[in-house]
């Protein structure tokens, strides 16, 4: 639960506290340690507390006590160790006093917690909930959920729309294809229409023709019972008399899959629907599969070499790969624009014509369909709302409170209630950083490298091994968007999330689940159409996070002294100037700030006492236009992230900040001297210049995982800089070479990192030789203006670990390029843009055995070797704008993909997307 998890990070802190900050606790250090072991055995009980919170109120009332006196803790000690700083500026009379009596007062307040836990953990007893974590058995509102989930194949929707094309596919892969026994998964977030879509499926003609003996439905769901899972298959598959089916119920669960297994071993061909699986433990202990090995069925559904099927749904991508390694899962889309309206009409109108009701109905009808965001589950419950009241009042009101009527409609079955599903299941660790995502505006594109920093910066990613907490953030992230509950928007060349959204109503059960646990305050929104007061009291109290949509004017205008202990403080959206005096209220208000984001708010300067904040651990700071920072930025000791573009200058203080792991401060307007080499946590540093970097030590920057250079390099001595990178032997991985105006690249042996996969060159090389010797590695190179004249391939195909490679604008001067046999044997990807000179490409039979996307801009280049690239499955042709570059399309099509097996083709955006089957 979200609680243990957040109560976790709280008591991990406080622990980190007292080693970190153990000069400012003589004098309080053993009670606070008291507190500290207090809070710990508290933090035991909230796991098994968990299992019942959603259900017993008396338990989540009890649970909420516990986050209270957590976060009561951590206020406490957090504002005396900010009094203490403070007093360090105090003469030694004034000071010594001041102490004591800050001591006496912490003294008291821990004390006061103390005997607070005592008296909850005694209530605890009273109340009957000692023993909360024992017995197994399922709650009654959640045993009615599922009974009113359960599905059946007969029960089949009428009113279908927009799966016309996706039932045509599976049905293709029921029938035909490979005749081993396939798994073949739908996977989509709640209310999609995975079981529409599998009832559509399992009712088709074609696939009663094909398994006209032996077919299954059973519905699985989140407490998953193997045993009732092979009855409901058994009863539906075998012509039994009663009598055996009572001597069946009898069986032991590993008899009845001995039972079934042997049952469909017996028959030509089966077809099973398991609706509603969530976990790949649930899809193993099904099978009864023992074993990682994708071969090894499992001993429940066996493989007669006949073409049975099994048709799996589920929320998770994950579960579907641990089903069938072999079979691509079949991911449900949200409908377009125009399906959604269809849908919409088809439920609400009925048989009746739109167009044949009040304008304005039709045009309430579709803003509320738009709210939808193409959700199957929210628009047929929209419909079915709305067709039992055509008058415009009661639409309106639905118009204007959708998300509680939506809830509400269908009682158990509300759109919320079935998302919320996805929340229960989600393991603690993940539940804060779903929370987070309720801090985000409505439709707003997430970038996935701030997201993950605010989720470290918050605490909610703890040190794994050897693995780095941004490597550990990403983990969590993936998974998040394995489970559907977060939406891909934008992927790099290797997959990797660059953007991201969440749908509507995920966003409205996190902000609901994040108003619960006090994660969030009350309202989000200065909305002055909404909240034409300003009163403070638009906040909760206990307000730990916020984040302002609009008017930071009338925002910075509100009295904000009953939110004192905020922790996290975003704007996002806001744009305008803001007058210096206008930051004052934060510095004074909010003195336990850990994130503050300002990031696209115009700003002249920062108040120099932003240095008070001790506790900052992000400051963000891009887009805002700043051009100078403060010296008191020094100060700001636990300050982990530091994100600022287009500084006129840098000061030098950030060696001040021992905590920084992150720093981004790229584009800045002037060299000057910036000494980072004591800052020995940084793992990411963009933006640093040439001459700011080798007049660093970079041997001490043990951890530096990623380095970004750039600006002017022509004074900068070779040898000097190739050993400053080779310093970092141990710990690159990523590095980005950016020269500015006409300077070179300055030449580097780089095999000496062996842990570098990733490089980025952007700049004039007099060069590609054996001597730049690049690390054997190296999976990802970008080069661009490097103006070579000599054909680069002779020297890149030999890279034995290379994946991708791009080449970009000026990078190559030449006319030709030839890759010769056994060439790059591992690329996987390659792209060639605006490479203006260049006119042959010749690829001889056997290199890049492995190339499955080629990307290019320019029809001229002739490409000999195209087909013999069996492994390429993707195409994409960007620019194709005015008429000739259509005709030299047109050719292309003709001359050099006519012999493809194509599966689809796509022409949006000044772009082609071609792909094929593999040969």
């Amino acid at each position: 639960m979200a609680t243990e998890a957040l109560v976790s990070f709280a008591v991990e802190r406080i622990g980190e506290m007292l080693i970190q900050e153990a000069s400012f606790f003589k004098g309080v250090r053993g009670q606070v340690d008291r507190l500290h072991k207090d809070l710990r055995a508290m933090q035991c009980f909230l796991e098994e507390a968990g299992k019942k919170q959603e259900e017993d109120s008396r338990v989540r009332n009890w649970v909420s006590e516990i986050r209270e006196a957590v976060y009561d803790a951590e206020d406490i000690i957090d504002t005396f160790i900010l009094n203490a700083q403070s007093l360090r500026t105090h003469f030694f009379p004034e000071r010594a006093f001041k102490k004591l009596t800050n001591r006496y007062k912490v003294g008291k307040k821990v004390e006061a917690i103390q005997l607070g836990l005592q008296d909850i953990s005694n209530r605890r007893e009273a109340l009957g909930i000692k023993n909360i974590g024992e017995g197994t058995s399922m709650s009654r509102s959640a045993q009615m959920l599922q009974d009113l989930r359960r599905s059946t194949p007969h029960t089949e929707e009428h009113v279908v729309v927009g799966l016309e094309i996706e039932a045509d596919k599976l049905v293709n892969q029921l029938i035909g294809g490979d005749q081993r026994r396939r798994v073949i998964s739908l996977v989509g977030m709640g209310g999609i229409g995975k079981t529409t879509l599998a009832k559509k499926v399992y009712n088709h003609t074609q696939v009663l023709k094909h398994f006209p003996d032996c077919r299954a439905w059973a519905y699985v769901s989140q407490d998953c019972r193997p045993r009732d899972v092979y009855m409901q298959i058994i009863k539906q598959i075998c012509s039994s008399t009663k009598e055996q089916v009572e001597m069946a119920e009898k069986l032991q669960e590993h008899e009845l899959g001995a039972f079934l297994h042997e049952h469909l071993k017996d028959n030509n061909r089966y077809l099973i629907v398991l609706d509603d699986v969530w976990s790949p433990s649930d899809w193993s202990c099904l099978a009864k599969r023992s074993s990682n090995d994708p071969d090894c069925l499992g001993s429940v559904f066996p493989d007669g070499g006949k073409g049975s099927r099994i048709l799996l749904t589920t929320r998770y991508k994950e579960v579907a790969s641990h089903a069938d390694v072999r079979s691509i899962p079949h991911e449900m889309r949200l409908l377009s624009k125009q399906k959604s309206w269809d849908l919409f009409r088809r439920k609400a109108f009925l048989d009746i014509d739109a167009e044949s009701y009040l304008p304005d109905l039709k045009e309430l009808g579709e803003k509320m369909v738009d709210k939808c965001n193409g959700l199957p589950l929210a628009i047929v419950l929209l419909g079915g709302l709305l067709s039992k009241n055509m008058s415009h009042i009661e639409w309106k009101k639905v118009h204007d409170n959708m998300s509680a009527y939506l809830a509400k409609e269908g009682s158990q079955m509300g759109v919320m209630t079935v998302l919320n599903l996805s929340y229960i299941d989600l393991p603690s660790y993940l539940k804060p950083c779903f929370l987070h995502l309720s801090l985000f505006p409505e439709d707003y594109v997430i970038s996935t490298r701030k997201l993950l920093l605010l989720w470290i910066a918050e605490g909610f990613v703890l040190q794994q091994n050897r693995q780095s907490m941004k490597d550990t953030a990403e983990i969590y992230l993936n998974e998040l968007i394995n489970r559907n509950l977060i939406q891909v928007v934008r992927t790099s060349f290797n997959a990797r999330v660059m953007e991201c959204r969440v749908h509507d109503f995920i966003r409205e059960l996190a902000i609901e689940k994040a108003k619960e646990h006090n994660f969030i305050g009350t309202n989000i929104v200065v909305d002055p159409h909404l909240f034409p007061s300003t009163s403070s009291s638009l906040f909760s109290s206990k307000s730990r996070r916020q984040s302002i949509y609009s008017d930071f004017e009338r925002y910075a205008s509100i009295e904000h002294y009953s939110t004192p202990y905020l922790r996290s403080l975003l704007f996002f959206n806001l744009g305008g100037i803001c007058r210096i005096s206008q930051l004052d209220f934060i510095t004074k208000c909010f003195k336990v700030l850990r994130v503050l984001d300002l990031e696209g708010l115009g700003i002249e300067n920062v108040p120099s006492v932003i240095g008070e904040l001790i506790h900052l651990r992000y400051l963000g700071l891009r887009h805002t236009g700043l051009k100078m920072l403060p010296l008191s930025i020094g100060n700001l000791r636990n300050l982990q992230t530091l994100d600022i573009n287009n500084l006129k200058r840098v000061p030098d203080v950030i060696w001040k900040i021992t905590n920084m792991r992150y720093l981004y401060i790229e584009e800045q307007g002037e060299d000057d001297p910036l000494k980072i080499d004591t800052v020995q946590n940084l793992q990411i540093l963009s933006g640093i210049t040439f001459d700011q970097w080798i007049r660093n030590n970079s041997s001490k920057l043990t951890c530096l995982e990623k380095l970004k250079i750039e600006g002017r390099c022509e004074l900068v001595e070779e040898v000097e800089f190739s050993n400053s990178i080779a310093k970092l032997h141990s710990s690159l991985k990523s590095l980005y070479l950016k020269a500015s105006d006409e300077s070179s690249i300055p030449s580097l042996a780089m095999s000496s990192c062996p842990h570098l996969c990733k490089l980025d060159i952007k700049g004039r090389m007099q060069k590609l030789t054996e001597t730049f010797q690049f690390p054997l590695n190296l999976s990802q190179l970008t080069l661009e203006a490097c103006r070579l004249d000599c054909d680069p391939m002779p020297i890149l195909e030999k890279l034995p670990n290379l994946l991708t490679l791009r080449l970009r604008a000026g990078s190559y001067l030449g006319k030709e390029m030839h890759v010769s046999a056994n060439g790059f044997p591992r690329l996987q990807i390659l792209q060639f843009l605006r490479l203006k000179e260049l006119v042959l490409l010749n690829i001889l039979k056997g290199a890049m055995p492995w190339l499955m996307q080629l990307e290019f801009d320019d029809f001229k280049t002739k490409i000999f070797g195209l087909n013999e690239l069996l492994n390429l499955v993707e195409v994409k042709i960007l620019c194709f704008s005015t008429p000739r570059e259509r005709l030299l399309l047109g050719f292309f099509l003709r001359t050099k993909v006519s012999f493809w097996d194509l599966t689809w083709m796509a022409v949006a955006k000044g772009e082609i997307h071609i792909c094929r089957r593999k040969a």
